[in-house]
């Protein structure tokens, strides 16, 4: 902070009415208040008639800490304090309550006039950088909901691209150069999709063949409309492959989106087959539990990692038993898991344990999947372990959960008095913050709104723990 060098040669002539008129000036707010400690308003000033309207209202006469909110009254005596002892000028930030509803933010600094003589309080309005904030967090807020339904759509697309039977390649228009191809793909052009990514698009192809192909090629870019030719692949003797190319832009670019269909895919029926068999070989080595059973629950076919929960050395041992045999609790969850999948087909982690052959138990999560159109009906189940989960949860088992999915997971870990009252905990919550955000964050109007006094409503926060209603001695601007 810089001061000016010369006060007394450009101040000293300085009439009262002149040094009223420049604070007045200067501020959007402007106080004269006693030094004690009550620090009650003698004169104000306001810089603009909005302040007026949402402030000056029966002022004159009032203790300055009355004007202002429940967790400013702190910042209140520490700028009397602060005036009185000739401390280094400070910034506070100090909230009013608005005659129109809601607070209006102050900055506020505080000067001693003379060393027995009034306190002048002068304060700059921050309600244009609060509304700016909230229009900044408005905008975020739009932004982020924007990228994640943009994520959600990129997460679709690339799905159903990998998953597509028929072979998919996106071109660039120009160079013809591979964007992405998928896996069907590779696999009829005999070469593994990243290894496509980047070349120019050019088949095994007769001449005759590659002529048409190029002739679609430029046809479809000058036309727009999508086109098809029927060529046959010189590395697949078995019959002739039609393929389909549609013209779409994307920002200022233009891709080619090629489809090949082969007459006879005996190829994919073989990779289809390759594909069967490596899935089966990774179900077999994972981590996680995978159990087959028929409709009444008996096993036909579990993995290494589930022997190894049940304790059990080979796969004969744990083929027709029920699975109800090593659950936690015997009849119940096994009750629970066959309603699940005959109402909804699948079930989603479902809290359990399992007991080994030799007392061993294990925290699990299971999902599960009914097949019951196959050829053989089934059902298929993932067991994953969560006891070391478990074990950095359980301290935050019994705190309030904050929707009704949590709630639900506790079934069965918590008893139910006690879910019943985080229930009621946390319905109280959800109207606290459904008042607050329907009067933008004013406490005084949301306890109306709610039927409570101000101090049961501040209780109510505090116990919540929504908003930081502890005052800060030391609390600077912009902190």
């Amino acid at each position: 902070m810089k001061q000016f060098t010369g006060t007394k040669k450009w101040f000293g002539d300085l009439d009262v009415e002149a040094a009223a008129k420049l604070i007045t000036a200067a501020s959007d707010v402007a106080l004269i208040v006693s030094p004690d400690d009550h620090g009650v308003i003698r004169d104000m000033a306001f810089g603009s008639e909005e302040l007026t309207g949402d402030l000056a209202e029966k002022w004159l006469g009032k203790s300055w800490a009355d004007t202002v909110t429940l967790e400013s009254r702190p910042k209140v005596a520490a700028l009397l304090r602060d005036a009185t002892s000739n401390a280094p000028i400070r910034w506070r930030q100090i909230n009013h309550p608005s005659a129109r509803g809601g607070d209006v933010p102050v900055l506020y600094t505080a000067v001693q006039l003379g060393k027995q003589g009034k306190i002048i309080a002068v304060g700059r309005s921050m309600r244009p950088v609060a509304d700016l904030q909230q229009q900044l967090i408005g905008a975020q807020q739009s932004m982020e909901r924007e990228y994640a339904r943009l994520r959600q759509m990129e997460t679709r697309h690339q799905l159903l691209f990998q998953v597509a039977s028929e072979a998919v390649l996106i071109l660039d228009a120009t160079t013809r150069k591979v964007v992405e191809v998928n896996p069907a793909a590779g696999m009829l052009l005999g070469e593994a999709p990243t290894r496509l990514t980047g070349k120019t698009f050019a088949p095994e192809l007769e001449p005759t063949a590659r002529a048409a192909l190029d002739s679609l090629f430029v046809t479809v870019r000058i036309t727009g409309r999508t086109d098809s030719v029927r060529v046959r692949l010189n590395r697949d003797p078995a019959g002739d492959c039609t393929v389909s190319v549609s013209l779409f832009r994307e920002e200022k670019s233009a891709y080619f989106l090629v489809r090949m269909v082969p007459a006879q895919p005996v190829a994919q029926q073989t990779a289809g087959a390759q594909r069967n068999s490596a899935v089966l070989a990774v179900v077999a080595g994972s981590p996680d539990g995978f159990v087959v059973t028929d409709l009444e629950g008996r096993v036909l076919f579990a993995n290494r990692a589930f022997l190894d929960f049940v304790q059990l050395t080979t796969e004969d041992q744990a083929r027709q038993e029920k699975l109800d045999r090593w659950l936690g609790r015997p009849g119940v969850d096994s009750t629970l898991l066959t309603s699940q999948l005959r109402e909804h087909g699948a079930l989603r982690l479902f809290a359990t344990t399992l007991r080994g052959q030799y007392g061993a138990t294990t925290e699990v999560e299971i999902c599960g999947v009914a097949v019951p159109d196959g050829e053989e009906p089934c059902c298929g189940f993932t067991i994953r372990d969560v006891s070391k989960r478990m074990k950095v949860e359980s301290h935050s088992v019994r705190e309030r959960p904050r929707s009704v999915e949590q709630l639900t997971e506790l079934v069965g870990r918590v008893p139910l008095k006690e879910l019943v009252r985080e229930s009621t905990d946390m319905i109280e919550r959800l109207c606290i913050e459904a008042a607050l955000e329907l009067t933008k964050d004013n406490r005084a109007s949301a306890a109306e709104i709610l039927g409570l006094s101000r101090q049961s409503l501040y209780a109510k926060l505090r116990r919540h723990g929504l908003g930081d209603l502890e005052p800060v001695e030391n609390e600077e601007y912009g902190s």
